[in-house]
């Protein structure tokens, strides 16, 4: 796995994404939970939660299929170890103020987000991690320097992952397994005190990342 800090990020000419070989699961029509129902929420400690709502995006399977097609993927260029390398995901990014979002299944739920959470999110990340060997290391999203305790949350689409929180610096991380539509949110002093990561895998395939945030830059 990359395990070093990414100090600096660069675009780079788009890469494409690999044949996607669709399944029944999740092919229906595109909606998000209004009722948040399932949702559990779980105390990492005295400051830091986490809500995990599994298949809160039905249809996840279109959801994936269409923004595959539709955004402008990239692969960036981080410095780990001294060294430039190609990041192991494929990314994308869409902000307020343009365009509409990319699919308007995204603009429902980033207002139903926006009221639970009473936060207004502004931006979405798209993340796609293509097979196994792609991944992020442990980190805390960046804008957590120029917002206090912000609140992140994440939409998975295609394939489950393992996603893993610990303590900042180390300790026994906790894991979820996020995919198929599930929607999990940080909260509190996550981002400042916690780190999260997707590892690598030995078999995977395709999940994409859809990620909410408020006052973050691209």
């Amino acid at each position: 796995m990359f395990g070093a800090k990414i100090e600096r990020v660069l675009d780079t000419d788009v890469m494409p994404l690999p044949p996607l070989q669709g399944s029944l699961l999740g092919a229906v029509e595109p909606a998000v939970d209004a009722a948040f129902a399932g949702l559990r929420r779980v105390h990492l400690d005295s400051t830091t939660w986490v809500d995990h709502a599994p298949g809160w995006l039905r249809g996840d399977q279109i959801v994936f299929d269409e923004l595959h097609a539709a955004l402008d993927w990239r692969q960036r260029t981080v410095t780990m170890y001294e060294r430039r390398l190609p990041e192991p995901r494929l990314t994308a990014w869409w902000t307020v103020g343009g365009a509409a979002e990319p699919l308007p299944v995204l603009g429902h739920a980033r207002t139903l987000l926006s009221v639970r959470y009473g936060e207004a999110f502004d931006s979405i990340g798209f993340n796609c991690y293509r097979h196994g060997a792609d991944s992020v290391a442990w980190h805390g999203d960046r804008h957590r320097h120029t917002v206090a305790n912000p609140v992140v949350a994440i939409v998975s689409a295609g394939a489950a992952r393992p996603f893993r929180l610990r303590p900042r610096g180390g300790g026994r991380s906790h894991v979820f397994g996020l995919g198929n539509g599930d929607l999990f949110v940080m909260g509190g002093a996550c981002q400042q005190d916690w780190e999260h990561t997707v590892p690598k895998v030995r078999h995977a395939g395709p999940r994409l990342s859809i990620t909410f945030r408020h006052g973050a830059r691209r």
